[in-house]
């Protein structure tokens, strides 16, 4: 702790020959100081590593020679998801005809149940889901997404930019309708 040297002798003497006491400062014993930051130290350091970082798992692809070949997909066993705005998804199954016949509307809490239906229906090597959030979704909702191809066991998806046709068809959809022309210039 703190130490004091108050030895002086026993009275007050003085005179020739008397030596004059010296005055010592006060001595600070820091031992519990370093022992308590040694205790704050390895307390953070197992509370940082016993505590384990949460993370979106990600499937990514084998490593192939042909690359190209790896990734591409049967008609059949496609099935597009198009995120649009207020929570809305839009989806279809193999490729978008035409007239937007097979285009279809659902919400978050419907998607499991199409995207498990689809899994059943198709081969596992031939089944893949195409992710595309439209222009006004929201972040969360592709995290929603993501998380939802991970809780069905969903082993290839990808995220892609959605197409030209297929945001014509989102707007008209979503209530918006086309896009409106631009102004001519003057």
């Amino acid at each position: 702790m703190a130490e004091m040297d108050t030895s002086g002798g026993g009275g007050h003497k003085k005179g020739p020959g008397v030596k004059k006491a010296k005055k010592q400062s006060t001595r600070v014993d820091l031992t519990p100081m370093v022992d308590l930051g040694f205790l704050l130290i390895t307390f953070f350091i197992f509370t940082t590593t016993m505590s384990e970082p949460t993370a979106m798992r990600l499937y990514l692809p084998k490593d192939t020679e042909k690359p190209e070949e790896q990734n591409k997909a049967k008609e059949s066993g496609a099935l597009t998801l198009i995120l649009g705005k207020n929570n809305q998804i839009f989806y279809y199954e193999g490729i978008l005809s035409p007239d937007g016949a097979n285009f279809k509307s659902t919400n978050f809490k419907d998607i499991r149940d199409v995207v498990i239906t689809k899994k059943k229906s198709t081969k596992p090597e031939d089944f893949v889901v195409v992710i595309k959030p439209g222009p006004e979704s929201k972040y969360v909702n592709t995290v929603d997404i993501l998380d939802e191809m991970t809780i069905s066991e969903i082993k290839r998806y990808a995220l892609v930019d959605i197409a030209e046709s297929e945001l014509q068809l989102l707007r008209a959809s979503e209530g918006g309708g086309a896009p409106a022309a631009p102004a001519p210039a003057k």
